[in-house]
């Protein structure tokens, strides 16, 4: 192959986007929950989680990525990522227009002062903190559960907008992805960047258990 013959280029184009939702948003709505999946999940099935804090006055918004591909080969399930290696800024700055969209059209349905709370589980945490970071949506609660803060972005000017509401990172006592190193390099950032999350674990894997999240949201509400 010849790169020297080789130009590369970039193109915006409209695309059809997929999202599921609990509850209806309306002036009645007091929460509104907008969750981010992980790698290789699927947001139709990913949703069914927050069944476990479905309330008349909670809407809950789960868009998926809009990386989709087979898991395990051609004939395997269809899941989504929210970003690769490849063109990388492209596909954050595609993902972070798209939340910012589901984020407007919905919140102009609820009061002015309904609660925001903006969810992340694996991937969905960094999908969820550079969107924060570029946009900086109004909130009221950050949840990162079993995921990690980006360590290439820098959050010393964005510190009072983090730190001036809730901050919850979760992990399980047995997940395979969160191991010592990584839990120190988080640490490390919180500490650097003087992110004031109040940290907990659970008894479980790299997954979402609906007790666990029943009893966070309980001290969310």
């Amino acid at each position: 192959m010849n790169d020297n013959l080789v130009n590369a280029h970039a193109l915006e184009v409209p695309r059809t986007a997929h999202y599921y939702t609990i509850g209806t948003a309306s002036k009645q709505t007091r929460y509104f929950v907008l969750a981010c999946h992980g790698y290789g999940q699927a947001a139709a099935r990913f949703i069914h989680k927050f069944e476990a804090i479905a309330r008349e006055d909670v809407f809950v918004v789960a868009p998926e990525g809009l990386s989709r591909f087979y898991w395990g080969g051609f004939t395997g399930d269809v899941v989504a990522s929210w970003m690769t290696r490849g063109n990388r800024l492209d596909e954050i700055a595609d993902y972070c227009n798209y939340l910012q969209t589901i984020y407007d059209q919905y919140t102009t349905k609820m009061p002015a002062d309904v609660k925001i709370i903006l969810f992340g589980f694996s991937q969905g945490c960094a999908t969820q903190m550079r969107w924060m970071l570029q946009n900086q949506p109004r909130f009221d609660t950050l949840v990162l559960w079993a995921g990690s803060l980006p360590d290439d972005l820098d959050f010393s000017e964005q510190r009072d907008y983090f730190n001036a509401q809730q901050l919850f990172w979760l992990y399980g006592t047995e997940d395979q992805f969160i191991k010592d190193q990584v839990l120190e390099k988080q640490y490390a950032i919180m500490q650097q960047f003087e992110l004031n999350f109040k940290t907990s674990t659970f008894e479980g894997k790299h997954q979402i258990y609906k007790p666990a999240l029943a009893t966070l949201f309980e001290a969310i509400y």
